[in-house]
Formats: C-alpha cells, structure tokens, sequence
C-alpha cells in the first residue's frame, strides 16, 4: 500500500513537474523572442537616429574644400568648422565624430580630416587624429559599406560592436556621406555612439519576464497539484491499491464502482472488477486444466518411453560381431513421433534394417508406428524376400486401416558374409550408398506405392552389392525437409555434403555429424518433423 501510494505521488510530481517544466520552456521562447524583438528594434530605432544626428553634422562642412583643407588651405574656415563638429559631439553626447576620405581603388585606407573625440560620453580612451592622419582600413565590413557611401548605394551605413577586443565599450557607427556642390561623396562622416542604454532597458525587460514566469509556474503548479491529485491521483490510488491487494491474494474484492467523474477512470475501475471476476474464474479453470495437462503429459511420457524401448537404442547393439557397425538414431518433433527404424539378425548370417515414416504425428502415428514395426518384425521372421514381406504388411494394414493413414517404408536383408542386399521401397527416400575409398551418392530405385495407401499392391525387390568398408545410410524426409526460420529447406545437397564431411567416421560419427549441420542450418527455427536416421558399414570377417 505504502509503496502504491508513493509510486502514485511520484506521478503527480513528475505530472506537475512537466507542466512546470513546459511553461518554463514557453516563458524561455517568449522571453528570447521578446529580447530578440526588443533588440532589433532598439538597434534600428539607435541607427536611425543616430544617421539623423550624423546626417545634421554633415551640413556642417564644406565639402567642396575637404582636399584643400588637407593641403593646408583654409585654415580659418577648417578650424571654424572643427569647432563647430565639436561642440556638435558634445551636444549630441556621441563619443566619436570623424571624417575621412578613404582610397577608391581598394577602400584599405583612409586618410583624416575631421577627428572629434568626447571621451566622457562613455568612459573611453581615445585620441584625436591629427589632419592627415592615414590608418589601414578595420576589416573587410568597413571596406564594404565605404564602398557603399561612395556608390550611393545606401543612404548610410551602420556598424555594430556588440563586443569589443580593445578595451572599447559596445557601440555602433553610423557613416553617411558629405557631398560636394556636385553631389558627389567627396568623405564620409562617421558618428560614434555608445549602446549602453540598449543593456540598460533590455535588463529590466529580462527581470520583468523571468519574474512572471516564476510566478505563474508556482500559481499553474499550486493549482495543477490541487486538481490533479483530487482528479487524476485519489482515483488512480485506489485502483492501483486494488490491483496490488488482487496480485497478491488472487481473491475478488470491494467493487471499485464510480470513483471518479473522468470516463477513462471510471472505465479502468470497472474493466479492475470484470478483471477481478474473470481472473478468478480463469484460475479456477486453468487450475482444473493444469491437473488435466498433467495427467496428460504423463501419458505422454510413458508413450515416449514405450515408443523409445520399441526399438533399439543400446549400442553397440552387436557387441559380439566385428563384420559390420551400425548406429541409428530418432527426434521426434513432438513427445512422441510417427518415424521408426529397426534392425534384428533373422539368423547368424542375415541382418534385416527397416526405416519408416507414417503420416502425420503425435500418439496416432506413433501407435500406427508401432504397430506396423510389429507386423514386420513378425513377418521378416517367417521369411521371404523384403517385396513379399511389404506386401503382406500393406494387406494387413488397409483391412485395418478406417483413419486412412499410411507409412513410408525401406526394407533391406543383407546377407553379411557377401554383402549381397535384397530391399524393397515403399514410397521411402532413396538411400545414400559409400564406397570403401569414395563419397556418398543416392543409389536410386524405383519406388513402391506407400503402404497403406491402397490394397493389393505387390512390391518389387532390388539388389545391392556392399563390400567391405562401405557403408549405406538411410533416413526419413525430415532431414532434407528441415527448414530454417526462412523458411529454406536442408535438401538433399546439404544431406550429401554433410555425409561426405563425415564419411570417414564411424555410422555413430556419421550420423551425429549430420545431425550437427542440420542444427546449424535449422537455428532458432522450431523442429517440424521427425528427425530419424539409420547407417550400418560392413567390415572384414574376422
């Protein structure tokens, strides 16, 4: 309880939290934009008025006798005019008044006429030019809006120092050309003014902003705590309370009913009870099915175990015998499967080998698996050829056979002491043939129709020759049909490649090295059939 209720009061925080943080965020773009306005038209209305004031200064000087003052010429008329700028610097509180005549062929230098330098206007330190004076022009900036005065191209020019590196305070300069008789620019006149009343009003704007939004993010916070706890976080509380209690006790509780006016609480308070209600019920059923499956599952673990004793898994199953080695295995898809294989010695010099594989899977192929491994082993027994012997199985199995299920069967005697092999196919996959000394190859044969399929089929018996050192492997379609998760088969080429990789080994080595690459192959994907494979080598009689 104690730990919903802090789980709760942390969403209410991180709620508020937000809102406060989002109204910050709003009061921050509102502040930048307002500044950014407010600067823009401040310097605007600064560069306007401050061209006025140049401009004005400008009528203040002859401009038909600028390249005679620098001559020497005039000089009561210069000094009646330096004067008058002066005292026109003073009046306007402007730091800087000076006139220059820059050099047209690159604007990189300038040489000056006029040089007016109030120093208390802005605390700074500046010298005056004498007559004359020549400087490189600042930068490039400059050199561009000098060009611009004496093209005409703009009424005046404004540069701003927001920063300096020079020990100068922030200012700007406003240039606007003085004209001859003939309206040409014959200089330009440079006004420079401090912006310290820029900083000055921006300051109180800044505090004036910060100071509401504070103020709002506490009244919005008071009022969003308030709200939120008695609409959203009580409500929510107690359904949470309720879903804690219900976890742990798995029992039906107090009907939540209407606990809040909101649609979407009222919804998750009664989906809480239908929930509580349903759930119980559940348990109730999966409690009964969980006993069912149980004795479910232990049926179908001692249908695997009598499916795995039905044949023959201890190896070597020969100990005794040094003529041949045969190894087998089987993976059912599922507990138990419709693949079989079997081998037996029908007398001390015959071996027969039976690999199978029924249609579909679970307990009915396994137990329509079982019983036709019987019918076979009874009747290999009473002898035969391998083709009489599927016939007579395919008999017994259609007269018994209402699910119409079928099997897939690869029957083969050998008669080890000349590795003479009669078999017969019933639908089966061909089997993979080594000589002693090469490579695995299907040893194709015409295949029989499956057994079960239809009755009065008579199979046909074929013959192979196994030497010394050979070996022959058998297996059900599960190897090739393996499928990894998209959806490639193994095939029969991997097959092959597999046993070649292998095909030096010993049937058990053999068959675990196939095994392995179809593993490789398949990954995650899930097994989809059974697995079962069978490979016996004929050795020298000893």
């Amino acid at each position: 309880m104690k730990k919903s209720k802090e789980i709760l009061s942390g969403m209410a925080f991180n709620i508020i939290g937000a809102i406060i943080l989002l109204l910050v965020l709003f009061g921050a773009v509102v502040s930048t934009t307002g500044f950014l306005s407010f600067t823009n038209a401040f310097q605007r209305e600064y560069a306007t008025s401050t061209y006025h004031m140049a401009d004005t200064a400008t009528t203040l000087i002859n401009g038909d006798h600028l390249d005679a003052y620098l001559s020497g010429e005039y000089p009561e008329e210069y000094e009646r005019t330096r004067s008058y700028l002066d005292a026109y610097c003073t009046r306007m509180n402007v730091s800087l008044i000076y006139v220059i005549q820059v050099d047209r062929s690159d604007y990189g230098r300038f040489v000056s006429i006029f040089n007016l330098v109030d120093n208390t206007v802005d605390d700074s330190a500046y010298t005056e030019w004498e007559l004359g004076y020549k400087r490189d022009t600042t930068n490039s900036e400059y050199r561009r809006k000098y060009q611009a005065m004496y093209e005409q191209t703009a009424p005046f020019e404004t540069v701003y120092r927001n920063r300096t590196t020079d020990g100068q305070h922030p200012h700007i300069t406003t240039m606007v050309p003085v004209k001859n008789s003939a309206g040409e620019t014959a200089a330009i006149l440079c006004m420079q003014r401090p912006i310290r009343e820029l900083n000055d009003a921006r300051r109180p704007y800044l505090i004036n902003i910060a100071a509401w939004t504070i103020g709002l993010c506490l009244l919005v916070g008071l009022f969003a705590g308030y709200h939120i706890r008695r609409q959203y976080v009580a409500p929510i509380q107690r359904v949470s309370d309720e879903a804690v209690r219900f976890a742990k006790e798995n029992t039906r509780g107090e009907p939540l009913g209407t606990i809040s006016k909101l649609n979407e609480i009222k919804n998750l308070a009664r989906s809480i009870d239908t929930m509580e209600t349903d759930m119980v019920t559940y348990i109730e059923n999966l409690t009964a099915v969980t006993a069912e499956k149980e004795r479910i599952g232990a049926e179908l673990s001692l249908a695997s175990t009598i499916q795995e004793n039905s044949i023959p898994n201890d190896f070597p199953a020969f100990p005794k015998r040094s003529d041949f080695d045969i190894y087998a295995s089987m993976t059912p898809a599922k507990e138990v499967g419709g693949d079989f294989y079997n081998f037996f010695l029908i007398d001390d010099d015959h071996l027969a080998i039976v690999i199978g594989d029924v249609s579909g899977k679970g307990i009915p192929a396994a137990l329509f698996m079982m019983v036709t491994n019987i019918l076979i082993s009874d009747r290999t027994h009473m002898g035969g050829t391998p083709g009489e012997i599927l016939t007579f199985v395919n008999q017994n199995i259609c007269e018994h056979n209402k699910a119409g299920m079928f099997v897939t069967l690869w029957l083969g005697v050998i008669e080890l002491s000349t590795g003479k092999v009669l078999a017969a196919n019933a639908g089966h996959e061909d089997a993979a043939l080594c000589r002693k000394n090469g490579s695995f190859e299907l040893f194709k044969t015409k295949h029989g129709f499956v057994a079960g399929g239809m009755p009065g089929i008579r199979y046909k018996d074929f013959e192979l020759q196994l030497a010394p050192g050979d070996k022959l492997f058998l297996y059900t379609d599960g190897v090739p049909e393996a499928t990894d998760a998209e959806n490639r088969m193994f095939g029969m080429d991997r097959t092959i490649e597999a046993l070649n990789a292998n095909k030096e080994r010993t049937p058990e080595e053999i068959l675990n090295g196939v095994h392995a690459s179809v593993n490789a192959f398949v990954g995650a994907a899930p097994q989809f059939d059974d697995l079962t494979m069978l490979c016996i080598e004929l050795k020298e009689r000893s």
